[in-house]
């Protein structure tokens, strides 16, 4: 019951992603450059949506900080009272849980705060604000927004604060920001894919009974991926597929249970599994790099640009024979 309810906490930040996504104009996921020296006004209230302010725009402003700080509390609060309320308070204390789903849940920590500052980040662009304060907006939020939940966690006596999560929630954000500040472009870029694993079936609570509730769930099927993009580090002659990056995955699989498996639940019997790490090297494809004349097709592919689509990889396991895969999701 407890990592159940530790995993389902995962809808929260989802949620804030796909909401800041929805939020978001077309463009505001786009690279655009527009000339500071023009003398075009682009913070009159004729700008058009769909384009991004050279300069702080008030209104755009408030709608982007009303946005973030009505998501804020509102999202704070439902879970709160979901997952929270429930259960005994206690003094604030720490909770080890490095150990647990052979750290694939550490992965996803980070992955959720660098997806979550990423869109944030493109929201205070398209407001008018330059790169680092956009950045800095953007991270300072991510990591309040999964900070406040690690608190919550430290007061309840079923849970505990884990430093384990601030550090993976950390590094998410670390990764995003650093290379904003750097390079103003991200030249890696964190992932997720997701395959249905067999192992679901045998711990349908845990880790789910259907496609949906799997992917929250089952970090059997969870890959998470560095996507390095080699064309970024390149000369602008060179010939190498802008849209072409190297992926490398983590997963583990095994589990059907948080720290070891169970032999049995509810007197039913479970079969044996070993419990194993995986590592991948995989070809990724960043359509986001991607001009298409369709500007629907340029928004699409940035937005799904924090998933890794079906490509070529080969597995490592260890103990076990490399795993050779056509396409891997």
């Amino acid at each position: 019951m407890l990592h159940m309810i530790l995993k389902k906490k995962y809808l929260v930040p989802i949620f804030f992603i796909l909401a800041l996504i929805s939020f978001a104009p077309a463009n505001m996921f786009a690279n655009e450059i527009y000339d500071t020296n023009s003398t075009e006004d682009h913070t009159k209230d004729s700008l058009s949506f769909f384009e991004t302010a050279v300069k702080p725009h008030k209104q755009r402003t408030r709608l982007v900080a009303g946005t973030v700080l009505g998501l804020y509390p509102v999202s704070m609060y439902w879970l709160y009272n979901q997952w929270y309320r429930d259960y005994p308070q206690s003094k604030f204390h720490l909770f080890n849980d490095n150990e647990e789903w052979e750290k694939m849940d550490k992965f996803g920590h980070t992955w959720d705060a660098y997806s979550i500052a990423k869109p944030l980040m493109r929201t205070f662009h398209w407001a008018g604000h330059g790169n680092t304060r956009s950045t800095l907006y953007a991270s300072g939020i991510a990591f309040l927004y999964q900070t406040t939940i690690e608190i919550f966690d430290g007061f309840s006596e079923e849970w505990g604060f884990s430093t384990g999560d601030i550090i993976a929630n950390t590094l998410g954000v670390a990764a995003f920001a650093g290379q904003q500040l750097i390079w103003e472009e991200q030249r890696v870029v964190l992932k997720y894919s997701f395959h249905q694993s067999k192992y679901a079936k045998y711990r349908p609570d845990l880790l789910g009974s259907s496609l949906p509730e799997n992917i929250l769930k089952d970090y059997n099927g969870l890959t998470y991926w560095i996507s390095v993009n080699p064309n970024s580090w390149l000369s602008e002659q060179s010939r190498f597929p802008k849209w072409l990056s190297i992926g490398i995955g983590f997963g583990a699989e095994g589990m059907t249970g948080g720290t070891e498996n169970p032999s049995e639940v509810d007197g039913v019997p479970i079969p044996s599994f070993e419990r194993y790490p995986q590592y991948y090297l995989s070809l990724d494809l960043d359509l986001a790099r991607v001009n298409f004349r369709s500007k629907f097709l340029n928004s699409f592919f940035k937005v799904i640009n924090i998933i890794h689509l079906p490509a070529p990889a080969i597995e490592f396991r260890k103990g076990r024979k490399t795993g050779w895969h056509l396409f891997y999701f």
